[in-house]
């Protein structure tokens, strides 16, 4: 495998700290064979050489379907809910533990648990939501 070395002239990704991307440029200083500054092709501007950098990972979402023990818990508990007693649901309502709420996005829902001042936790079909209310 043949090593190039490098060389004022040269074409180099790096990162550009104007654009804040990784973009091509040209090599201005070497030394001991490594760049030192460099110029971007895109705005032009001159500064020291910073390696280009991967592409990050998005963040790993939580998973759209619900987790086993929630579906499980959802499974048991759907029999003794009763759809026309459920309540609609709205942000400037106050709920208690066992309630039930309708939903126009997530559907039939039980209230769990009180989550902190105006926050309930609320199971639904497709897992837990933290729903905010009065």
């Amino acid at each position: 495998m043949q090593s190039t070395t490098l060389s004022a002239g040269d074409p180099i990704e790096a990162r550009c700290t104007k654009c804040r991307k990784n973009t091509d440029h040209i090599i201005i200083t070497v030394v001991e064979e490594a760049p030192v500054k460099v110029q971007c092709s895109c705005c032009n501007r001159q500064h020291k050489f910073r390696p280009p950098t991967a592409a990050k990972k998005p963040a790993a979402r939580q998973a759209s379907q619900p987790r086993d023990a929630e579906r499980k818990e959802w499974e048991r508990l759907r029999p003794s809910m009763n759809s026309e007693k459920a309540k609609s649901y709205s942000m400037t309502d106050a709920y208690k533990v066992n309630n039930l709420i309708d939903h126009p996005v997530f559907g039939l829902g039980l209230v769990q648990r009180l989550a902190g001042s105006q926050k309930v936790e609320v199971l639904f079909e497709g897992g837990k939501k933290t729903m905010r209310c009065k």
